[in-house]
């Protein structure tokens, strides 16, 4: 099974398709002045109108001009920015705050934004496009290209968090004959160096952001722990083979940053419409000064390596001087080439998206090239300010020279992908074969959470690793499960030449779902008479919690709740990963439209019973409870592995910290959080002194002391211990008991 991050449900908003009606409505007489003397003032701010999207109307939003060359005050026809919470918190359009509307200029053909986008989702997180016809005063100003915003909005869905240092890498003034944001360290060691060349999306990142340049520059074999390489090789590889000079290989700007909580910066490209060599005037290298249609037929990939850089680019040279990077850089060149142009899939999809908008472009009187150029260009040369080549032209081009390129060709081949044991457990050995030709090494890469890193590890055919015999052409590798669901990918190269299997990788991968066990992953705690806790909307509903208590992160891919054991599989989790020592509350209320996760059955305050699943009826935990008490919960104590009994309610937190009744109570004492990391609480109910000690799995004592007997709660500074299992001890004349604890971090 392939998995990916470009599984993300899409908005229907950009279906590539679909071409949206949008009128704007400027409350001032003279608003095309107003909008030119902001663009002059560079300061970016906006002046108020009402949009109509679709026929949906909203107030007060906020606009400005959008870019930087497709912008010009002489201009009828500018490309918009358009914020639509700029007034009115919160305001939007189906889930969507901002919009970005591009003109359209430096593109005879109307197709190379939303063509080139397409493309480049196939291989990183890139924004969706299409069109829309826009309106001013219900005066038809013509047709522009719809570009989703890479905003917290963008990084949060494909990163999974979007508070952590973010940049968009553009200077605010660019300099033809300069440096830009190219990553490079000349403007100096402080980060108050580099304010004009980077625009800061988050509230802080300076630090993270200099260090990135300094490790890059100066640390080199240091940046993959600060980097996401594959995703840096993956954007090159897009721009040098459509060739897309307006980015970081021909003026370094137009990409962004960010840093994901694995402290990885991830390039994000950006601001496409002059792809497919719209754009000629610099690469930094040989044809610093500008180069024709013809050079950009043959323009090597590998340029800032095999030559010289005039302006430095250091994103490029020190990542390629890698011998594997640059074999991995090709492979990824190859996979753009054979699913896009030698299939000439980009030349059916352009004539898809030409046809689906030919009456919007005719209808377009302010357009910047005739409907015949927009015609003739997807195929031939179109001569204005400069010359635009015919996509087919280049790409036909383009692909007879990549397709003979030192690397493109003798690359291994990968086959006959296999693993071994079926079914897989959490930590297990998983021994993962393949058949590989013509490979010199062979690595692993797998992780065990969507937002991981992935980790490697070297294959072999030495018969040892479940390949067969020594020899026989079967490369096997070995991970330990430590967690429920298994990505993975296969590089393999060799003096020439490198493979990915899936050939997407790192941006696809494959995916082993392993089985987890009872005790695994556990129903915690619920409460079937809530009118206490609300949930996102407000409302009191019915609630369930599971929790992870192992050492592992648990995906709930393949799982099912319900409250009928005749129906096991009632509702389906969505794909979460539940951290070790984690919580996932799921509201029980028959709402599936709200936001969050929402069940397809209530609970009853009566009683009834909870069932954790599997599709095949296999169940993990299951819970049957009697009456409930208005907000009262009916949880495990202590926190995971105990019975269950009521609670004041915790819901997604450790039920150690709940007020429990004494009559309730069995344990004398107990630790939490377990697992625990730089601190534990220890809380015990004995009526004398008492002594504590902590014991580390060899029987090796670490700490005793005293307490007394109203010192009911202690807590434990344990930054000093490592990873492993312990145990806590309390005893006195009367009383002993043990816990096994486990340090996590």
């Amino acid at each position: 099974m392939i998995g990916s991050k470009s599984l993300f449900a899409q908005t229907d908003f950009y279906h590539v398709d679909t071409i949206h009606e949008i009128k704007l409505y400027f409350y001032e007489a003279d608003w095309d002045h107003v909008l030119d003397s902001l663009y002059v003032d560079g300061m970016k701010e906006r002046t108020l109108c009402s949009i109509q999207i679709d026929g949906v109307l909203y107030d007060n939003v906020g606009i400005r001009y959008k870019g930087f060359s497709s912008v010009s005050i002489n201009r009828t026809k500018n490309p918009f920015n358009i914020k639509l919470d700029y007034i009115i918190n919160g305001q939007n359009h189906q889930g969507i705050d901002k919009l970005k509307l591009g003109n359209v200029i430096q593109d005879p053909s109307f197709v190379r934004e939303v063509l080139t986008y397409e493309i480049a989702r196939k291989y990183m997180p890139a924004s969706k496009a299409n069109f829309a016809n826009v309106y001013i005063n219900d005066t038809l100003w013509g047709l522009y290209t719809s570009i989703e915003a890479v905003n917290k909005d963008f990084v949060s869905k494909h990163f999974g968090s979007r508070n952590n240092a973010f940049f968009k890498c553009d200077p605010e003034n660019l300099d033809l004959y300069g440096e830009n944001a190219n990553l490079g360290n000349s403007p100096g060691t402080d980060s108050s160096d580099y304010y004009t060349l980077y625009d800061m999306e988050s509230d802080n990142g300076w630090t993270q952001l200099y260090n990135l340049i300094d490790t890059l520059n100066n640390h080199p074999e240091d940046i993959q722990q600060i980097l996401n390489v594959d995703r840096t090789l993956w954007m090159h590889a897009l721009n040098y083979t459509l060739v897309n000079f307006d980015s970081y290989i021909g003026y370094s700007q137009n990409y962004y940053l960010y840093q994901d909580d694995n402290g990885r910066f991830n390039p994000v490209i950006w601001d496409l419409n002059m792809s497919f060599a719209s754009f000629r005037l610099a690469d930094a290298s040989e044809f610093y000064d500008g180069f024709t249609i013809q050079e950009a037929f043959t323009l090597d990939p590998l340029t800032h390596y095999n030559s010289f850089s005039v302006y430095e680019r250091p994103l490029l040279r020190n990542l390629l001087e890698n011998d594997r990077n640059r074999r991995m850089y090709i492979a990824h060149i190859r996979t753009i080439v054979e699913e896009n142009i030698t299939n000439q899939e980009y030349e059916n999809r352009a004539i898809d998206i030409r046809a689906n908008i030919d009456t919007s472009v005719q209808n377009d009187t302010n357009k910047f090239y005739s409907y015949q150029d927009f015609i003739d260009n997807l195929d031939n040369t179109v001569s204005d300010l400069i010359d635009y080549p015919g996509i087919t032209e280049l790409m036909e081009n383009r692909e007879q020279y990549l397709s003979t390129y030192p690397g493109f060709q003798g690359a291994p081949d990968i086959d006959s992908i296999q693993h071994l044991p079926e079914p897989v457990f959490l930590y297990d050995d998983l021994y993962i074969t393949a058949k590989i030709e013509n490979a010199s090494s062979v690595y692993l890469f797998y992780r065990f959470s969507s937002n991981g890193v992935f980790q490697e590890v070297e294959m072999l055919d030495n018969g040892l690793l479940n390949d067969g015999a020594s020899g026989d052409g079967t490369y096997g590798g070995m991970i330990l499960v430590n967690g429920n669901t298994i990505q993975y990918y296969i590089y393999a190269e060799n003096d020439s030449a490198g493979r990915f299997s899936p050939e997407r990788a790192a941006y696809e991968f494959y995916t082993i779902q392993s089985q987890i066990q009872p005790g695994d992953l556990v129903i915690n705690e619920l409460g079937a008479n809530n009118t206490m806790i609300p949930d996102q909307d407000g409302e009191y509903e019915d609630w369930i919690e599971l929790y992870n208590p192992g050492l592992s992160d648990i995906s709930t891919s393949g799982l099912f709740l319900s409250d009928n054991s005749n129906i096991p599989a009632k509702w389906p989790l969505p794909d979460v990963i539940i951290p070790a020592d984690g919580y996932l509350v799921i509201w029980a209320d028959e709402d599936s439209q709200q936001n969050g996760y929402h069940a397809n059955f209530r609970l009853s305050s009566l009683g009834e019973e909870v069932i954790l699943a599997y599709g095949d009826s296999t169940i993990i935990d299951s819970v049957s409870f009697g009456v409930q008490t208005a907000n009262a919960s009916y949880g495990r104590y202590p926190n995971g592995i105990g019975d269950f009994t009521a609670l004041i309610p915790t819901i997604g937190a450790n039920n150690d910290y709940a007020d429990v009744d004494e009559k309730f109570v069995e344990n004398q004492f107990s630790c939490f959080p377990n697992p625990f990391g730089n601190r534990i609480v220890i809380k015990h109910q004995l009526s004398k002194k008492s002594t504590l000690e902590l014991i580390d799995i060899s029987g090796r004592l670490l700490m005793r002391q005293s307490i007394l007997k109203d010192e009911t709660s202690i807590v434990l500074n344990t930054s000093s211990l490592a990873k492993g299992v312990y145990f806590i001890k309390l005893y006195n004349t009367d009383y002993i008991e043990s816990i096994k604890i486990i340090k996590t971090q």
